[in-house]
């Protein structure tokens, strides 16, 4: 146990240490959440928005967040007395606050604060969808005094500003909201309900007892007020820290991809049967299609959702040397799109491909290192889970060699999965989508599996520059304790910008919890 001082003077005394000119001020781990006072948040404007789509639709719902929500529902749904109850939808007309009329009628709900989606009182207009009604009761709202418009996104930074929604949950029902497949949907869900702001914030709560460890070892080591073994369990937990951070940050960016699509590019040889394969799968005739080789020049892209997965596939130019500039523009577009693809889909003429199995495999290989990046390829094979081989035009071969070709190829080692398919007949093509299917997948993962993946570029940023900050509390922790410190309340900072929160007083009160200086 430690001798007891006062609480108060240790306040003050730590107070004075974290904010010392010989380290970072405390002050500066405040990050990307205001700390909005209850009197800001008293002056605030009431806000008024249209929360369903746009267009004509069965029921609308009109949202009201501020202080004068409760006198907005009075004088629009005609209440003299009481207020409906709290989250109870009762039936009413609604009116125009100044000539009286009545504009509609509908449901109004109402949400005393701190129980609602802002934190802020709050009502809810739900009114036919129509568009004459919408523009009038909206007219109506602003012509409220101290009524105005919501700006994009003003109601959930409300929500985020009063602590109702983290950062990570902020960004979860933005990606819901755009979310356009169901493994979208599913991901989006897990991070807005907290699982990845659960795990960063127990992160941060380590990293805070850790730099309060540090801190209180640094002032009061010398008047033995702090025990043996304090920094070993430092060391101990910071070297946890950053094993955990590192093995977060090597997901393969499956979280990113499933939130903006799996780039899917399909390449090859000119006259292949590329666009023709990209119009079978969007089903429309997206590109065009021709006898003629080059016909494609630029790259035509197009969404697809595969099994639940946002895709975003494209056809590419024909890989072949041209004296034509226009078509030398398409090529380099081409391979510059096949280097920054998840997964290539490299399409070649089954009539190109030679009958003998030993010639077809150097022929498939040879173009195939044609087609890849060089760092996609090894001596001996090619990568199986970004690259998938389809060999079209199979109608046009009797079904004894088109069955000899298949398990020929099957048997060459090195090659990506094979798919022998035809655009003109579909033949093969729900045996290569299952295999599409199953990459896609594995390029993703399953959002509901496992712990939480990141699903932002920023996330993924100031992720590494916490686990940098954490090696450097290892480097300065037997030279420079100061400087240790230093390390460790960067990585806090720089966590507490994905989390959206961090403060000196959270850090005081850890000291205040997990040492006996004062009662």
């Amino acid at each position: 146990m430690f001798p007891c001082v006062s609480r108060g003077m240790w306040r003050a005394a730590a107070v004075h240490t974290l904010t010392s000119s010989r380290r970072t001020p405390a002050c500066r781990l405040l990050t990307t959440r205001d700390c909005t006072p209850p009197s800001a948040l008293a002056d605030a404007e009431t806000i008024f928005s249209l929360s369903s789509g746009h267009g004509r639709c069965g029921v609308a719902v009109v949202r009201v967040s501020g202080p004068s929500s409760a006198s907005t529902l009075r004088c629009m749904a005609g209440l003299t007395r009481c207020l409906p109850p709290p989250r109870t939808a009762m039936l009413r007309s609604i009116t125009d606050p100044i000539g009286k009329e009545v504009l509609d009628r509908g449901l109004v709900i109402w949400f005393p604060a701190p129980h609602s989606f802002t934190g802020e009182d709050s009502v809810e207009f739900h009114i036919h969808g129509g568009s004459a009604v919408i523009t009038a009761v909206l007219q109506a709202l602003g012509s409220v005094p101290g009524m105005r418009p919501a700006e994009a996104g003003e109601f959930t930074r409300r929500a985020f500003q009063a602590g109702k929604l983290g950062l990570t949950e902020v960004e979860g029902l933005g990606d819901l909201i755009h979310a356009e497949t169901e493994a979208q949907r599913r991901q989006a869900l897990r991070q807005m309900s907290g699982d990845l702001g659960r795990l960063y914030q127990d992160w941060s709560h380590r990293l805070k007892r850790c730099l309060a460890h540090v801190e209180a070892f640094i002032d009061f080591s010398e008047d033995e007020l702090i025990e043996d073994g304090v920094l070993n369990q430092v060391d101990t937990s910071v070297s946890y820290l950053r094993a955990e951070m590192e093995r977060h940050l090597k997901d393969e960016r499956k979280g990113e991809r499933l939130r903006s699509g799996v780039q899917v590019v399909i390449a090859g040889a000119t006259n292949a049967g590329k666009s023709s394969l990209l119009n079978t799968l969007c089903q429309r005739p997206a590109a065009i299609v021709s006898p003629i080789a080059g016909t494609t020049r630029d790259i035509v892209e197009t969404a697809l959702d595969i099994g639940g997965f946002p895709v975003l596939l494209s056809d590419t130019a024909g890989l072949r040397d041209s004296s034509d500039l226009v078509e030398r523009e398409g090529v380099r577009r081409a391979r510059e799109r096949v280097e920054q693809a998840d997964l290539t889909l490299v399409v070649v003429d089954c009539a190109h491909v030679p009958t003998d199995a030993q010639q077809a495999a150097a022929f498939l290989q040879g173009h195939l290192r044609s087609v890849l990046p060089a760092q996609e390829q090894t001596d001996t094979a090619f990568p199986a889970d970004r690259c998938l081989l389809v060999v079209n035009k199979t109608d046009l071969l009797p079904e004894g060699e088109r069955q000899k070709l298949d398990m020929e190829l099957r048997r060459v080692p090195g090659l990506p999965p094979v798919c022998l398919i035809s655009c003109h007949t579909d033949e093969g093509l729900q045996d290569f989508l299952t295999l599409l299917h199953s990459s896609v997948k594995t390029l993703c993962g399953d959002p509901l599996s496992g712990g939480p993946t990141l699903t932002q570029a920023r996330h993924r940023a100031h992720l590494q520059q916490c686990v940098a900050a954490l090696a450097q509390y290892k480097m300065y922790r037997d030279t420079d304790l100061a400087l240790a410190a230093e390390g460790v309340r960067l990585a806090l900072t720089s966590l507490g910008r994905i989390t959206g929160r961090v403060g000196a007083e959270e850090i005081l009160d850890i000291i205040f919890k997990d040492f006996c200086i004062g009662k």
